[in-house]
This record gives C-alpha cells, structure tokens and sequence, in this order.
C-alpha cells in the first residue's frame, strides 16, 4: 500500500511540475478567418433563417498593414501571393460556378493564390491544398486563372480581408487591403 500510496505522489508531483511548465503557443499575429456565402450562413442555419444554400467559404489568415506599404513592396508585383498570411488561403465552392467572364470551375476545395499587378490581379484556383504559403506553388496544378481589376480605395483597409458580396449578377469575392481592393465574380445559377 505504500508503494501505490508512493507513486501515486510521484505522478501527482511530476503531472503537476509539468503543468506549470506548460505555455500555450503565442498568439498569431495573423489569425484565421472564414467568410461565407450567404453571409453568416452557420448563424443563419442554426436560427432556421437561411433563405439560401451555402455555395462558398473561403479560410484565410489576416495580416495587418502596421504602417508598412503593402502593395509592390511587402507583397511584390508580378509574384505568387498565398492571398494573405500563414496557410494558404482555401476557397470551397458547393455547387458549380462560373468565375470571371464564363470561366466554370467544379464545386471542391481548392487553394486560392494571386499574383498582383498595378491595375489587376491574376487569381488561381489550384488544386493542391492544405499548405503552408506559396513556397511549394506549382502552377501544374492550377485548375483556373482569372484576371480581376485591382481598384483603389480612399480609406486604406488596416486588416487583410476577404467577404462575400451579393450583386445583380452573382456574388463577389471582395479583396481589400491596404489601399487595394479586387472584386472576384461569381455565378452559380447558370452553370
């Protein structure tokens, strides 16, 4: 009895020496988000208010602007961009949609890239996901590529954000950060 009586003390004190030991991992300057088509569609879902199906989530992390200049010099022109921080950003479209002018791109998971210029940016859909950044990019694997005008914006977006936003023709992926802003169209009614 007093060998258990022993070791169950050994445990307590090491469990306990290493718990107060334990940090938890810092906090990401860069924290995910998710956006999705309908907009709220999990709150609306749960509240037996979605008027509409789910088509579209989209997963990606949020870097701050924290002064710096962002396009052409953080983020370079003319090269592979993973639309935000850390991950990769992922879009998942539920149904078939067109993106762009008639482009149609199948319902899946697919990794989201840009590469950004001045006056437009060259959006990827690719097929290789679960990655971290654009360092393993291979354009072998790009499903689509779609150009979308890049426009200015008067107030600078302090966050790196990604929405969607209903139109008359479709919904957009909006884009903005910094002084940039790059609407990605979608239909998914006349596939």
């Amino acid at each position: 009895m007093k060998q258990v009586k022993s070791l169950l003390f050994l445990l307590t004190f090491y469990a306990s020496a290493s718990l107060a030991q334990y940090k938890p991992p810092a906090i990401d300057k860069s924290p995910m988000d998710m956006a999705y088509y309908p907009v709220n569609y999990p709150v609306l879902k749960i509240q037996n208010k979605a008027n509409e199906p789910l088509l579209a989530r989209i997963i990606y992390s949020r870097p701050l602007k924290n002064g710096r200049s962002v396009f052409g010099e953080l983020v370079e022109y003319g090269q592979i961009w993973r639309l935000g921080a850390n991950e990769a950003t992922e879009i998942e479209l539920y149904k078939d949609a067109k993106c762009g002018s008639d482009v149609k791109v199948k319902k899946g998971r697919y990794t989201l890239y840009a590469i950004p210029f001045p006056d437009k940016w060259t959006i990827i859909f690719n097929k290789e996901t679960d990655i971290w950044g654009a360092f393993q990019y291979d354009e072998k694997k790009d499903v689509l590529r779609v150009d979308v005008p890049a426009q200015k914006i008067p107030e600078a977006a302090e966050a790196f954000t990604m929405q969607f936003e209903k139109d008359s023709t479709g919904i957009n992926l909006a884009i903005s950060w910094d002084n940039v802003r790059a609407l990605v169209p979608f239909n998914f009614q006349s596939n």
